[in-house]
């Protein structure tokens, strides 16, 4: 099973990365779990996002499409960073996840989203 891993951002991770003892702390732990999921072989992608400010959206309606520019409100509910596992089930997703670092400085969240596979499709 395909699974996509969510980083969900937050005020923090917003305001864009700064280097700093705390947050060299922080990508050391990550860099050291992210080791450790390819050494299980279930990592097959990972990275984080620029905070919104750099990004953009893509609306469409009909035949029109409108480019809105970041920075985009409620943080919570945007991604900042991401993996793609291949897991075999949904539960060894969450055990994995149970064992990552605090990717942000404050508290934070991650989202486990199974892909669609071939037999979901008919």
């Amino acid at each position: 099973m395909r699974v996509m891993v969510l980083v969900k951002a937050t005020e923090d991770s917003e305001r864009g990365y700064v280097r700093s003892p705390e947050t060299d702390a922080m990508m050391a732990a990550m860099g050291r779990f992210n080791d450790e999921l390819e050494a299980a072989g279930i990592l097959r992608d990972a990275d984080g996002l620029t905070p919104s400010s750099r990004g953009c959206r893509v609306a469409f309606d009909g035949d029109t499409r409108t480019v809105i520019k970041g920075p985009f409100a409620a943080p919570h509910e945007l991604v900042a960073g991401y993996w793609l596992w291949e897991v075999k089930d949904l539960d060894e997703a969450i055990a994995w996840v149970k064992r990552c670092p605090n990717p942000m400085p404050g508290p934070s969240e991650i989202e486990i989203r199974p892909l669609y596979e071939a037999p979901d499709l008919g």
